[in-house]
């Protein structure tokens, strides 16, 4: 076993003091690589603005060029650095962040270019204290690499560290063994991506369920404006995800709708479906269903096309159960029933309906 890296023993109980970190900083600084905790494994790490990481990174773990780098952040802030972060995204961080959770996301940050590979950037914010200070400390953004070659165990301390990359490693960050033995989960999420580029401790439905929503439209019978306001609202989710409207469930979403007074069964209107068809929106197969109590509760967006039918849903829940029932205008307008009308008021309707849907979509994804 090489022993040539130096051992900072820091205590589990408590964040690592600026001083116990000046010498893996100082380090850091002239481009060494230092081992240190997550709260999943043991990684290694370099400075992530240092093009030449990669190269160093393949010769260290000699698992190939193609090996990804993961740009560590201290704030969820830090991610802006690739722009802004989509509702989708913004859900997942708020939820395991910060976590075992590694994203694959498009673009690059002049922060840490080494981070980038064929347009996509990894990114992951530690939970373990040390580690995050040490971030925080940093002048200059980090970037990480598993520290596991194939076939051999987990990275669970610093000694498998040492055993491993002791003379290439000038500190390791000893804080006994991880947490958990398994690696972050690495999910890429772009234009047409909602897929798991490693498996980990989160599994990919419950990542599905936190980055998407259960999203409901209501309107009265369920056979002309709520049909309409669900597929146009599926078409914009597909347009914005970069997917088809049947691959929706694969990021997590779902569009329903339903009528406060509806039977079950009815077919859209007559002129919905063709004003609709115009847009290459099928409503031939839509049959209408109430606006059930436990079948609102489920989602976790409803909207009304009017103050009635908001009234009437809040009226229907349990008391404090309706906060996820809003207008579909956002702007607080009511959205007219163009039952009985000729086709242009069902076309105007449906314009109505595409505005106040686009309005909606950056809080959706």
């Amino acid at each position: 076993m090489s022993e040539s890296a130096q051992t900072i023993r820091v205590d589990t109980a408590s964040a690592a003091s600026a001083d116990q970190l000046a010498q893996p900083l100082a380090a850091l600084e002239r481009g060494a690589w230092i081992g240190c905790p997550t709260e999943a494994l043991y990684v290694l790490a370099t400075r992530g603005d240092r093009l030449e990481a990669r190269a160093e990174l393949t010769a260290l773990v000699a698992r190939g060029a193609e090996r990804r780098l993961t740009w560590l952040l201290h704030s969820n802030e830090q991610l802006r650095a690739l722009g802004a972060p989509s509702a989708l995204v913004r859900r997942l961080i708020e939820r395991y962040w910060p976590g075992p959770l590694t994203l694959l996301l498009p673009g690059r940050t002049a922060l840490a270019p080494a981070a980038e590979h064929e347009g996509w950037t990894a990114v992951r914010r530690p939970a373990h204290a040390h580690t995050a200070r040490l971030l925080e400390l940093a002048p200059y953004a980090l970037v990480a690499a598993d520290a596991s070659r194939r076939g051999e165990p987990a990275a669970r301390d610093a000694a498998a560290l040492i055993e491993r990359f002791g003379q290439q490693l000038a500190f390791v960050l000893d804080a006994g063994p991880t947490r958990m033995a398994e690696p972050s989960t690495a999910l890429a999420v772009g234009p047409g991506r909602f897929e798991l580029a490693r498996e980990g401790l989160i599994d990919l439905a419950a990542l599905r369920s936190t980055a998407g929503l259960r999203i409901g439209m209501v309107c009265t019978g369920n056979t002309c404006r709520s049909p309409m306001a669900e597929a146009l609202a599926r078409a914009a989710l597909a347009r914005r995800l970069g997917a088809s409207p049947g691959r929706l469930h694969d990021f997590g979403f779902s569009v329903t709708s339903m009528g406060v007074y509806a039977a079950s069964g009815a077919p859209a209107s007559a002129h919905s479906v063709s004003v609709l068809a115009e847009r290459g929106l099928d409503l031939s197969e839509h049959r209408s269903q109430p606006a059930a109590p436990e079948l609102v509760a489920r989602l976790d967006r409803v909207y009304a096309l009017t103050r009635s039918h908001l009234e009437a849903l809040t009226q229907a829940l349990p008391p404090g159960k309706s906060k996820h029932c809003m207008l579909l205008d956002p702007q607080g307008r009511d959205i007219a029933d163009p039952i009985g009308g000729p086709r242009a008021e069902y076309a105007a309707v449906a314009a109505q309906i595409e505005a106040a849907v686009e309005e909606r979509l950056d809080e959706w994804a």
